[in-house]
């Protein structure tokens, strides 16, 4: 009776059949061209155990496990040693004086040397090997990645992935390679959000340009026909409508002939149309100056003097004539 398991590496196959005359049971692993293989298992038909194998382009009844040039059916075997009903053997698969290709071999466990040929005459156990290409890999960590982002105008508040992260002009490093949803806020403008994918050794520039929020006036004067001032710059004749007016304070003046200027600081609500009234004042005319007092009707006093000097020589001298 033979019952053994096998091993490679970490892999471990454990086998525990009753092998009876010409019984045939098939268990196996994977592993690779120039591994070791460990078989063990035990036996009780005598001192040792007979190994050879069958596969791809080897002879039909089998080779040496260590020695595959050994042909089974010319009493090429592997002899392992029984040691209290104990057996093991390691299978070097890239010493073997040949090569094996890849793909499944059989390993023949035999209590006595018989070759495939020869099988009803033996008790005896197979175990499937596996054998693939050896290769090499190589584990590259992955490239940080990064983001320049800027907005237009600059001092945008930036969250990525709903996480704060910093105000414009922002270098932003250190990123996994992937997809990020980034957002810009800055009061008076619309929020902005983008998606920006970046790769490994990359540092994408992401550029905001912010939309103002915007309101609207409408301007009227009492009287009409006043011209509008905003910021210094001429936007119609009262009653007028001042549209897509950025948010924030504005200087509004209203100017009309005759009439004083009025200056007035206003601001737009977003997304309204404001109301705003001006009263204009009249400006003080030639015909509307107060009429001078007496005492500034009376000449000044040298000249009044002389006046009168005068008026009393006059009437002496028509006396005399």
């Amino acid at each position: 009776m033979i019952a053994g398991n096998i091993s490679s590496g970490a892999a471990v196959l454990v086998i525990a059949l009753l092998l009876l005359a010409g019984s045939a049971a098939a268990s196996g692993i994977r592993t690779y061209t120039g591994d070791e293989v460990t078989i063990s298992g035990y036996s009780t038909g005598g001192a040792y155990v007979y190994l050879f194998l069958t596969g791809p382009n080897l002879p039909e009844n089998g080779v040496a496990l260590n020695d595959i040039s050994k042909r089974a059916d010319q009493g090429g075997f592997t002899r392992v040693s029984v040691d209290g009903d104990r057996w093991t053997y390691t299978w070097n698969t890239g010493a073997i004086n040949g090569r094996l290709d890849e793909g499944t071999y059989t390993i023949w466990v035999v209590d006595v040397p018989n070759d495939r040929s020869r099988l009803m005459e033996a008790d005896y156990q197979t175990i499937d090997v596996t054998l693939g290409k050896p290769f090499v890999t190589v584990d590259t960590p992955p490239q940080n990645a990064a983001m320049d982002l800027q907005s237009v105008p600059a001092g945008a508040s930036v969250t990525v992935n709903d996480r704060y992260v910093g105000q414009t002009p922002l270098p932003l490093g250190g990123l996994s390679p992937g997809t990020y949803n980034v957002t810009f806020s800055l009061a008076g403008y619309h929020d902005l959000s983008t998606q920006a994918t970046v790769a490994g050794g990359e540092n994408a520039e992401i550029v905001a340009n912010l939309r103002p929020e915007t309101g609207s006036f409408f301007v009227n004067s009492t009287p009409s026909g006043a011209w509008v001032l905003l910021d210094g710059t001429g936007a119609g004749y009262t009653p007028v409508v001042l549209a897509n007016v950025s948010a924030g304070n504005h200087t509004m003046t209203l100017e009309k002939d005759g009439f004083a200027a009025v200056t007035r600081q206003v601001s737009p609500g977003f997304g309204m149309r404001v109301p705003l009234d001006f009263v204009l004042e009249p400006l003080a005319t030639a015909s509307q100056q107060p009429a001078p007092t007496r005492a500034a009707a009376v000449l000044p006093a040298p000249a009044a003097a002389l006046l009168v000097i005068a008026l009393v020589i006059g009437y002496r001298r028509s006396r005399s004539r």
